[in-house]
């Protein structure tokens, strides 16, 4: 009996000391705390709507918080067809989210047009802003998104923050 609580106690980890980088911790941070802006256009909010909903749980991702307010977000998830008189509001949203922000193209149309190829339709979203991620589909899969929530992630997390933050003018 004696024996077991001895091997449950490690005093070789109790006390040590964790090294890290500052870039490091607060990007892990910052990609474990991503508040997306959703900008459902159309019937990939559907898919959008079920990456939240507790089957898929991209809560587990640190993205429950969906803001829609763009000022209180840092991840735009653009989820359906872009035409042309959404296109000027979808890009002043992008313009109102603060620094750093990124995008996700959620599904063929947001990404390419999909198959609308017509004067009313913005054939990909990275026409009028950059796009981090694209999720391919139509419409995508919840799991497609979440992949696209991982690989957004892992960018966060290799951004130089500090080096960044304090050049010299």
């Amino acid at each position: 009996m004696q024996q077991t609580a001895e091997i449950g106690y490690n005093s070789k980890v109790e006390g040590d000391v964790i090294v890290t980088r500052a870039d490091a911790a607060l990007n892990w941070c910052r990609k474990n705390s991503l508040w997306p802006m959703p900008m459902g256009l159309a019937c990939c909010a559907i898919e959008l709507m079920a990456a939240g909903a507790s089957r898929f749980d991209i809560s587990r991702f640190g993205s429950e918080v969906m803001r829609f307010s763009p000022r209180q977000s840092d991840l735009m998830i653009v989820a359906g067809t872009v035409t042309y008189k959404m296109a000027l509001a979808v890009k002043r949203i992008y313009d109102q989210m603060p620094e750093p922000k990124w995008v996700i193209a959620m599904g063929a149309c947001a990404s390419t047009g999909g198959m609308y190829r017509s004067y009313a339709v913005l054939q990909g979203v990275d026409n009028i802003i950059p796009v981090d991620v694209y999720v391919a589909g139509c419409p995508p899969r919840p799991e497609a998104l979440l992949d696209a929530l991982i690989k957004v992630q892992n960018k966060v997390a290799k951004e130089p923050l500090l080096s960044t933050q304090w050049k010299a003018p």
